[in-house]
């Protein structure tokens, strides 16, 4: 990819679609096409077919998607799964008819069994059972996957599909209804400091276990991989280390300076008791991650702080 390659990354209003637009920046990457939802519905078959030959790309990078927690993707899971069906498959196939040189498609490491053994390898995918509370999520990210290959495959386009752990940080939208854990314990905790609140409730038990990598380390790996890794079988994203959602809460409290005690409602789901992807093969090629989960939980608080001041 050089820098004057037709690039459209679909989704760029997005935590993860604004971080590539950033790093592609950065790099020099001038010739970069993005569209709004309010100019385009990607569920819209006939618009993004007339979009595709209006900016005829070079490379497609897919961070569009409809995301959200435990809660939404348990409440929803009708539109979790058609939505991004619809998204991906006019996007994909629009890929495929003009011609694009790579199709870059963003999974979720939701993909991966529920029991999956740990940490979780690349050939652990469709091994068993998916977790039933972000079924329809991740059912529409394997079959984006499974897409990309099968073009790859049966047509020789080329794609990388990448599978990252859980994301936060720049860009991130502070919702508890909607919202991803970690900015949405950011925004719990803060809240309720300022509240003056003696307890806060928090989902689940706090057992459970999740890898944390900010969204402008994976914006970093897109780009390296684009380059590094030239087949379409997918490559894990990740820092390669986990903590428990109780030890997370318990340091985001810490770093918000909030002082009330902590309670756990066990009655509401976990979901995945475990997730931290084996990410050797990303390590193999020479990547690491540059953020550690300390310096960036502040940087999103600080974020949060100019959101809600702002």
């Amino acid at each position: 990819m050089t820098n004057d390659s037709k690039i459209f990354v679909a989704g760029h209003k997005g935590m993860v679609g604004s971080a590539i637009l950033r790093i592609l920046g950065v790099n020099g990457y001038y010739n970069v096409s993005t569209i709004s939802k309010n100019q385009l519905d990607l569920k819209d078959s006939i618009g993004v077919a007339k979009l595709f030959a209006k900016v005829k790309p070079d490379y497609v990078i897919v961070a569009a998607a409809k995301v959200g927690g435990i809660g939404v993707n348990e409440k929803y899971p009708v539109e979790f799964l058609k939505d991004n069906l619809i998204i991906q498959n006019n996007i994909i196939e629009q890929s495929y008819l003009h011609g694009v040189k790579k199709i870059i498609f963003l999974g979720s490491s939701c993909i991966y069994p529920k029991d999956s053994p740990q940490p979780m390898k690349e050939e652990y995918l469709l091994k068993g059972p998916l977790e039933p509370t972000n079924e329809g999520y991740a059912l529409a990210k394997i079959v984006g996957i499974k897409l990309c290959q099968y073009y790859s495959y049966q047509y020789g386009i080329s794609s990388l599909n990448i599978i990252p752990c859980n994301l936060y940080g720049t860009n991130d939208h502070f919702d508890v209804e909607t919202g991803h854990v970690l900015a949405t314990l950011i925004k719990r905790f803060i809240d309720a400091k300022e509240k003056n609140s003696d307890e806060i409730v928090l989902w689940g038990s706090g057992v459970a276990r999740r890898e944390f990598m900010h969204v402008d380390d994976l914006a970093r790996a897109v780009l390296f991989l684009i380059e590094k890794w030239s087949t379409p079988e997918i490559i894990n994203v990740g820092t390669g280390r986990d903590i428990s959602i109780f030890e997370l809460a318990n340091k985001i409290a810490s770093i918000t300076g909030y002082e009330g005690n902590i309670k756990w409602d066990d009655t509401k789901p976990d979901g995945m008791l475990k997730k931290c992807l084996d990410i050797s093969k990303l390590r193999s090629l020479g990547f690491n991650s540059n953020i550690d989960l300390d310096t960036g939980i502040k940087l999103t608080v600080k974020e949060y702080y100019k959101k809600k001041n702002g």
